[in-house]
C-alpha cells in the first residue's frame, strides 16, 4: 500500500511538473523574443538563446508609443477600478446576503442573469451610453464606469457574506453601531481572503481587457497596454520585438504579485463554497 502510494505521488509529480514547463513555455520564449532582432525572433528553427537586441526593442517601442504614459494609464485604471468595484461588490453581496427587503429575489436574479449574459450583447448600447450621452471617450471613467458593479464580483461576495454570524451583526447593533460602521469594521476584516480573490479577479479583467478600451480610448496618450500592443501591427510592419518587451511588461509584475497573492486566492475561493 505505501509503494502504491509512493509511486501514485511521484507520477502526481511528474505530470504536474510537466504541465508547469508546458504553462511557462510561453513565458520563457516571451522574456527571449523580447531581446532579439525581429529576424531572429521569426528564425526557423528558432534559437533559445537571448539576443543582444533588447535596448533596441525598447527604442523602438518608446519611438512608437509613448509607453510609459501607457503602463501609468493602464496601472492606475486598473487599480482605481479595482478598489472602487471590490468596495461596490461588497457592499453589493452585504445587502444582499444580509438584508431583507421588498425585491431582493428579484435583484439577486437580476445578477445570475448578468453572469449569462455576453459582453458582446449590450456593447453597442453601452458605447452609446458612455462615448455619445455621456462623453467620456479617452478618459480613466470610460473605462472604470461601466464595469463597477460586477456581477460574478457581487455574487461571490454575497456567497461569502452568509458565512457571516448573523448574530455578531446583532450584537454590534445592540452596542449602538451604525450600519456603515458595523460593514466596516466588522464585516469587512472577516472577508479579507474573499477581497482579495475578488480584487484579482477584477484587476486581471481590467488590466487585460482590450475590446472596450479600444472602442472607448481613440487618442495614443489614453491608450491602455492591449489596445498600445494591438497598434504595433501593422498592414507593413510588424514590431515583434517592441510587443514582446511590451508583453513582457504587461505581463510578469502581475504574474510575481498573483505568486505572492495566491494564498488568498485560493483561500477566498474555498470559502466562498457555502450553501445558501
Amino acid at each position: 500500500m505505501r509503494r502504491s502510494r509512493l509511486l501514485r505521488s511521484i507520477l502526481l509529480h511528474v505530470v504536474m511538473t510537466f504541465l508547469a514547463l508546458l504553462f511557462l513555455m510561453p513565458i520563457a520564449w516571451m522574456l527571449i523574443s523580447a531581446t532579439k532582432a525581429n529576424n531572429a525572433i521569426l528564425a526557423i528553427p528558432p534559437s533559445f538563446a537571448f539576443g543582444d537586441h533588447l535596448a533596441a526593442n525598447w527604442a523602438d517601442l518608446s519611438s512608437d508609443l509613448p509607453f510609459v504614459r501607457i503602463v501609468a494609464n493602464s496601472v492606475g485604471i486598473a487599480v482605481l477600478y479595482t478598489i472602487v468595484a471590490t468596495f461596490v461588490c461588497a457592499m453589493g453581496g452585504y445587502a444582499l446576503a444580509k438584508f431583507r427587503f421588498y425585491g431582493r429575489a428579484a435583484i439577486f436574479g437580476i445578477v445570475l442573469v448578468g453572469l449569462t449574459i455576453p459582453f458582446e450583447v449590450r456593447l453597442i448600447p453601452q458605447y452609446l451610453l458612455i462615448a455619445r450621452d455621456l462623453g467620456l471617450s479617452n478618459t480613466w471613467w470610460a473605462l472604470i464606469l461601466p464595469g463597477l458593479a460586477n456581477a460574478l464580483g457581487i455574487f461571490f461576495m454575497r456567497q461569502n457574506m452568509l458565512s457571516v454570524p448573523s448574530e455578531l451583526l446583532e450584537a454590534a447593533r445592540i452596542d449602538g453601531a451604525s450600519e456603515g460602521r458595523i460593514f466596516l469594521q466588522v464585516v469587512l476584516p472577516l472577508m479579507q481572503s474573499a477581497l482579495a480573490a475578488v480584487g484579482i479577479v477584477l484587476f486581471l479583467f481590467q488590466w487585460n481587457d482590450f475590446l472596450w478600451p479600444l472602442l472607448v480610448l481613440t487618442a495614443r496618450d489614453s491608450y491602455t497596454i492591449p489596445v498600445a500592443l494591438g497598434t504595433l501591427v501593422g498592414l507593413t510592419r510588424v514590431s515583434w520585438g517592441g510587443i514582446m518587451i511590451g508583453t513582457a511588461i504587461a505581463t510578469v509584475p502581475f504574474l510575481v504579485m498573483f505568486l505572492f497573492l495566491q494564498r488568498y486566492f485560493v483561500a477566498g475561493i474555498t470559502a466562498g463554497a457555502v450553501k445558501d
